[in-house]
């Protein structure tokens, strides 16, 4: 798998209120720059009170996110950086 990069790396915030749609991406790749696991949460927008999933992301790991354009990731530490991307077959 090859990542194609569609965006500028950033801060996850940390609560609902500083939730990001990662410019309005539909796959962002999520890293966690420490050792400690962290607990990342995709609501349904900014700001939303609707939890549409969690998941640990493990120390020193990355995963990428499919969600929906409107829908927004925030993580228990702002260690977790996130950027908008997309896929590519070669």
């Amino acid at each position: 798998m090859i990542t194609l990069i569609k965006g500028t790396e950033a801060a996850c915030g940390v609560d609902a209120a500083n939730a990001s749609t990662f410019g309005s991406a539909t796959a962002v790749r999520l890293v966690n720059t420490t050792s400690t696991a962290r607990l990342v949460t995709v609501i349904d927008e900014v700001g939303g009170s609707t939890t549409i999933g969690t998941f640990t992301l493990l120390g020193n790991t990355k995963e990428v996110v499919e969600k929906k354009s409107t829908e927004a990731i925030f993580a228990a530490h702002a260690s977790v950086l996130g950027a908008k991307v997309g896929y590519t077959i070669s």
